[in-house]
């Protein structure tokens, strides 16, 4: 990639044009600005190196680089674009129509070589739900979901179906990132008393029973969204209902489910009721976030074993963006929220900061891992549309607001290869805006007049759980020689500070009823208390559920047999006491 920055692509009312990233925020004069005002969309090569758009009139294709135009196509309803992953075909889709004189209509799904600029394949695509077809990384396979079955094609030759997955019903199908073999995740929803199910493949071996590579079923599911790893060995399934039958939730029912490529699988364990509003992998594929549960809504990170790694404790939020380098993690609250974002040092698990971006609509990480765009985009908002630039210390770098009588429509990064951008220390301390902002003072609760001139009371209809390591602790076998005497030196001053108190003050120790449950005079200390009598039972009751003949999950009956372990560790902390 020529450019040392990303490009931003905007599109609105006043056309498409495209800003040179930071530091400079200014126009890249190399494209020249479409100034249509019905330009329907865009789409950047997954490398950067190349830009389509449709303006209503024509599908144009340029090179980043230099702008040169490399193809015009006379396509005035194109509505949809989208690249192959290596560049060597665009996809366009235009509305489906039927007329009198041709009530079948025309294919409305065309395949355009890149090379020759010639159409390769038409098809028929009536929805616009699953529109484009899914490559593999390198090209070699290509898939579509039609009538009930999986059809692929081989090197981009549209003209043969190489080979077909067929099942009863299937309605979703997602094809694995990252190198070879190829995988393939398929759903088929349930019917009469029968459960949905997600099976996963290794392209082509689709024949016989054993061919499958993992499946997990769920009765709970009208629809799921599969989100795979970029290596490909794992995907997570979103699995909800549109009505939750209880009563409990307007937005049905969700559970989450793991799968991975050599046969595992498990449920996992979101520990406060409510809706999934996110899931997303962290680009090492080694762990994932989900934000879940009724609002003030819990964020959690989890390892490849569905164990928690960090629990961000909860707050206003419904979604979650990690940087393309991993390193950082922003938890926003977006929507009907008032676009709260924090953002986290991963490796550390610490907050760098907390900005407020209110009426966001759009998000999205710069390429360099450092920046980050928010935008108010219609119709989803018609008015104050803009965008901001931020870093992600929370200074704003660059802002621009749309005039009342025009609309922004979208904007988007340029993409750049893995790799071309190397992770970069994380910095803690407040960096300065460079443009003006005005500080908007947070909107305060009604009180009635004869309250107005009496002490403001705190109350909370919910109590706020703070962010928490879910790591296992380090335990005394794991500790050296020199830390543990030191450890029983400290322990040995506590017993015997508690015990000349509890001989100075024994009357008053017992009248006086504590705040909370302590269990010594080490915070550190009581949290691990409290989070292993936690785990014990949430143990017990697993333990009730397997003698009552509930059939337990894997990860399940992992944490059953931790039980023993988790005592010692409890007996042993009591013990220092």
């Amino acid at each position: 990639m020529a450019h040392s920055t990303p490009l931003l692509a905007v599109r609105g009312s006043e056309g498409i044009y495209m800003l040179n990233g930071p530091p400079t925020y200014t126009e890249h004069t190399s494209f020249t600005r479409d100034n249509r005002k019905n330009c329907k969309g865009f789409t950047f090569s997954k490398d950067g190196s190349l830009f389509a758009w449709c303006n209503g009139e024509t599908v144009n294709i340029v090179g980043t680089l230099d702008g040169q135009l490399l193809h015009t196509l006379d396509l005035p309803r194109v509505a949809l674009l989208a690249f192959s992953p290596q560049s060597h075909v665009l996809v366009t889709w235009q509305p489906y129509i039927t007329s009198k004189n041709n009530p079948q209509g025309e294919p409305n799904l065309q395949i355009w070589d890149l090379k020759t600029g010639q159409c390769l394949k038409s098809f028929f695509q009536k929805k616009m739900q699953g529109w484009c077809p899914c490559w593999s990384d390198d090209e070699n396979i290509c898939a579509r979901n039609v009538n009930n079955e999986v059809q692929f094609f081989e090197g981009n030759e549209f003209g043969k179906i190489t080979n077909k997955l067929h099942l009863q019903k299937v309605s979703d199908f997602a094809l694995s990132l990252g190198p070879q073999p190829c995988k393939v995740a398929v759903y088929v929803p349930g019917s009469k008393g029968a459960p949905s199910f997600v099976r996963l493949y290794q392209y082509p071996n689709f024949e016989g029973p054993a061919s499958a590579l993992a499946n997990k079923s769920f009765f709970k599911a009208d629809k799921v969204i599969m989100i795979w790893n970029k290596k490909g060995t794992a995907v997570l399934v979103i699995a909800s209902t549109d009505v939750d039958k209880s009563g409990a939730s307007y937005y049905g029912e969700q559970t989450l489910h793991y799968i991975a490529s050599n046969g595992e699988s498990a449920l996992v364990q979101l520990p406060k009721n409510g809706p999934i509003y996110d899931v997303v992998w962290n680009p090492n594929s080694l762990e994932f976030c989900a934000v879940y549960g009724f609002m003030p809504a819990k964020a959690t990170v989890f390892n490849h074993k569905c164990d928690p790694v960090f629990d961000f404790g909860t707050g206003p939020r419904n979604a979650a963006f990690y940087s393309p380098q991993g390193h950082i993690l922003v938890l926003a609250g977006f929507g009907n929220l008032r676009g709260q974002m924090e953002v986290w040092d991963i490796k550390k698990y610490q907050q760098i900061s907390k900005p407020q971006a209110a009426d966001t609509t759009y998000f999205s990480w710069c390429p360099d891992g450092e920046h980050i765009v928010t935008a108010t985009c219609s119709p989803r908002l018609r008015v104050s549309n803009g965008y901001k630039i931020w870093h992600y210390s929370g200074a704003v770098r660059h802002k621009i607001e749309v005039p009342s009588d025009s609309e922004l429509w979208e904007v988007q990064w340029q993409p750049f290869v893995e790799g071309a951008f190397p992770e970069k220390a994380i910095k803690y301390q407040n960096v300065p805006n460079d443009v003006l902002s005005i500080d908007v003072k947070p909107a305060q609760a009604y009180r009635p007049p004869a309250l107005r001139n009496k002490p403001v009371t705190s109350s909370k209809l919910h109590e706020d759980e703070l962010p928490q390591n879910m790591k296992p602790q380090t335990t005394d076998k794991q500790l050296s020689k020199a830390a543990l005497k030191n450890q029983k030196k400290r322990e040995a001053r506590k017993a015997a500070k508690q015990e000349s108190k509890s001989e100075i003050m024994p009357e008053a120790a017992s009248d006086q009823e504590p705040r909370a449950v302590q269990y010594s005079e080490d915070p550190e200390v009581d949290k691990k208390i409290k989070n292993i009598r936690k785990k014990l039972k949430a143990i017990e009751q697993l333990k009730e559920q397997e003698a009552s003949g509930k059939q337990l999950e894997k990860n399940q009956m992992e944490k059953i047999q931790k039980e023993d372990a988790l005592l010692k560790e409890l007996e042993d902390l009591e013990l220092g006491l």
